[in-house]
């Protein structure tokens, strides 16, 4: 009789463990803009860290254009459901170190987690554009890159010209346009991203100012300036070619990479990062060169400028939350763990130990180019060259597209298309220096 009791309770007792439900994991909302290859990769490191542990999920949701998206989690920070961690391009810098309500600087998150951080660990380069005066890391640098020269070795040879040896001057890139074009190429030279590649990386790989107060960096009173004698012949440069039919222009952001990738563009300059789309998707050997620069300018080259996006950690969110985002950037910094990402998509390595490890594991050399842009950006910066920080950065860089359309296209003169882009750029920076008074 006891025996069947006793059975009977630990029945009871073991369909009692049954019944109840299996601890939930705690969600994390990650808000980001990346489509097509680079999505998967975000969806993979989500996935990683998912497998890793069983506390904590990452959801990431693709949420359109960094435009987009930034302007989505305005409105839903606004309306109580922001994400946790928002993927933000580095033009949206200053606007949310300025948005101080909507944010946790992710070495707050970082320390009160109680997860082992050190600012240290990261590329100096990258790290600093995203830490404050007072030395506190504001966002995460996730995806960091910067402009370089992505050439079509098969086009070269076909134009005669060494495929082993990529244009390193703007005349040369005009040379080789001029030869690509006489042995029937439609679409020698394009770029992606035309304010970030032929103004603001073309300024600090010249040493040239692109903004007043250290381009920004040292306070939101800066102002634009570069509409100086390099840039306008730069530019007057640029429409030349567009007149010949060397340079075409292939539209707004990274509308050009298509064109590079599918081989109907022979060269570009746009963000290291399409590496990972050109591995992937040409059917052409292709090359990575560092971006060209006038070689009789002093100081050229010095250094280009960071592009990409960091994370930004959105106010609002309970502890064990914060803590699940503390968890999953301490995983994305591991050194194998960053040095895969590296190696995979063609953004920055993101710590010190994920390039020395890539380098360690003959990556570089059995990949000609892919260090292209970890030097252009190691090299040693000046007030000139750390990088943009800017206000209103978008809209400024919307003003710089609409005016250097019309170079393109023949209606406006370099020197008066970025002498109306300044003015108005100027505009954009009163606005957001008037808005944010007091702020730094």
């Amino acid at each position: 009789m006891h025996r069947t009791v006793r059975r009977l309770t630990a029945a009871l007792a073991l369909g009692t463990l049954l019944s109840l439900p299996a601890m939930a994991q705690t969600e994390i909302q990650w808000w980001h803009s990346m489509p097509g290859a680079l999505g998967e990769w975000i969806n993979d490191l989500a996935g990683d860290f998912n497998k890793s542990q069983a506390e904590y999920k990452i959801v990431p949701t693709f949420k359109g254009s960094y435009d987009e998206s930034m302007t989505a989690a305005i409105a839903a920070f606004r309306a109580g459901n922001a994400p946790h961690i928002l993927q933000v391009f580095e033009v949206g810098t200053a606007t949310m170190m300025a948005s101080k309500a909507a944010i946790v600087p992710v070495g707050e998150v970082m320390k009160k987690a109680g997860v082992s951080f050190n600012p240290d660990a990261y590329v100096p380069a990258v790290a600093g554009y995203y830490t404050a005066s007072n030395g506190q890391m504001l966002s995460f640098p996730f995806n960091s890159s910067t402009t370089v020269f992505h050439y079509n070795k098969d086009a070269f040879k076909a134009a005669g010209i060494d495929p082993n040896s990529p244009p390193k001057t703007w005349p040369e890139v005009a040379l080789a346009a001029a030869k690509l074009k006489a042995s029937g190429h439609k679409c020698p030279f394009t770029t992606s991203w035309v304010s970030w590649t032929q103004l603001e990386s073309f300024a600090a790989w010249h040493n040239t100012e692109f903004a007043t107060k250290g381009n920004g960096m040292r306070g939101i009173d800066a102002r634009l300036n570069f509409n100086g004698p390099l840039h306008v012949r730069h530019i007057e440069n640029l429409g030349n070619m567009a007149k010949q039919g060397l340079f075409i222009y292939k539209g707004r952001g990274n509308a050009a990479d298509a064109t590079f990738v599918s081989g109907e563009c022979a060269m570009t300059t746009g963000s290291s990062a399409l590496y990972g789309n050109i591995k992937r998707n040409a059917k052409f050997a292709s090359g990575i060169a560092a971006l060209p620069y006038y070689p009789d300018v002093a100081g050229a080259p010095q250094n280009t400028v960071i592009g990409g996006a960091s994370l930004w950690v959105m106010s609002g969110k309970k502890d064990a939350e914060y803590k699940g985002v503390a968890r999953f950037f301490a995983h994305l910094s591991k050194a194998e763990e960053a040095a895969k990402s590296h190696q995979r998509t063609g953004y920055l390595p993101l710590t010190k130990a994920s390039y020395e490890m890539t380098e360690k594991s003959g990556f570089y050399k059995q990949n000609p180019g892919t260090d292209v842009s970890v030097e252009q950006m190691i090299r040693k910066t000046t007030d000139k060259s750390r990088g943009i920080r800017l206000g209103n950065f978008v809209q400024i860089r919307t003003i710089n597209d609409e005016e250097l359309e019309q170079v393109w296209a023949g209606k406006k003169t370099a020197k008066e298309a970025l002498d109306t882009a300044v003015k108005r750029g100027n505009e954009q920076l009163e606005r957001f220096q008037k808005a944010n008074q007091g702020r730094s």
